[in-house]
């Protein structure tokens, strides 16, 4: 299969869609609170009904699944596109340039095409089975650092390691960085996948919070997955980081 024009579509639509954002973005936005007591605002909705208007009428075979839309389906049984206008919402909120435009595209279960667009730093970050990862048009690579005692590692949310189990998991991990920041969400993500830090991790992550993460990191020279080194975006879970530091960061979060 030629997923050329697959991400050719996914990096404009995200921009696009980032373009949008932007019209939102530091200008007094109020938000409405889900009942998990997560934001979401105009913005997110706009950015999402203008992703899934572009896609059903590209695509209108293909299934889309959306963070504040649902899921809606389409005749083909093997083709889902994967979308959250922003993730982020929280920084996005206080005037915090980094959060993202998230499109994967899941062919048979596996993501194949993904596209991250950061509005606020105007950084965009693609990828196709086959066909590299690109960050503003260049290669992107995971960095070569193979020791923990310097490596960058970041995070999103402290309080939810304890929340979801993995407290102790995250104080070794914490223990042996180099450095450890707080650069959240998607943003955390690109990092890792450009080489300018190595690992990123969540211990709670929704298939759309990471859609096109998956080939990406492929792509890039990467991993990502769960906790335990299953590969992929549907594990509730999310680790990334660079292949030399994958079978120490394994070996850490085990307690070995």
């Amino acid at each position: 299969m030629n997923l050329k024009p697959y991400l050719e579509f996914a990096t404009s639509l995200a921009y696009r869609a980032g373009r949008i954002t932007l019209g939102y973005f530091n200008v007094g936005v109020r938000p409405d609170y889900k009942p998990d007591d997560s934001p979401v605002t105009a913005a997110d909705r706009a950015a999402e009904l203008f992703i899934r208007a572009e896609l059903e009428n590209t695509y209108p075979d293909h299934a889309i699944l959306g963070e504040e839309f649902g899921e809606s389906y389409g005749n083909s049984s093997t083709m889902r596109w994967i979308v959250d206008p922003i993730d982020g919402t929280k920084s996005f909120l206080r005037g915090i340039p980094l959060y993202g435009v998230l499109i994967g595209l899941e062919i048979e279960g596996k993501v194949r095409v993904g596209a991250a667009y950061y509005p606020g730093t105007d950084e965009m970050l693609c990828a196709a089975d086959g066909e590299g990862a690109w960050w503003n048009g260049r290669r992107a690579h995971v960095s070569e650092q193979a020791s923990m005692d310097r490596a960058w590692v970041c995070f999103t949310n402290v309080r939810n390691m304890a929340r979801y189990g993995r407290a102790e998991a995250w104080e070794r991990i914490n223990e042996r960085a180099y450095v450890s920041r707080g650069w959240s969400d998607a943003y955390g993500y690109l990092a890792v996948a450009t080489g300018r830090a190595e690992v990123m991790l969540d211990p709670i992550m929704a298939a759309w919070d990471c859609g096109p993460f998956p080939v990406i990191f492929k792509e890039a020279g990467g991993y990502f997955g769960s906790w335990d080194g299953r590969e992929g975006h549907l594990h509730n879970e999310a680790l990334a980081c660079n292949a030399a530091l994958l079978p120490e960061m394994l070996r850490i979060i085990k307690g070995e």
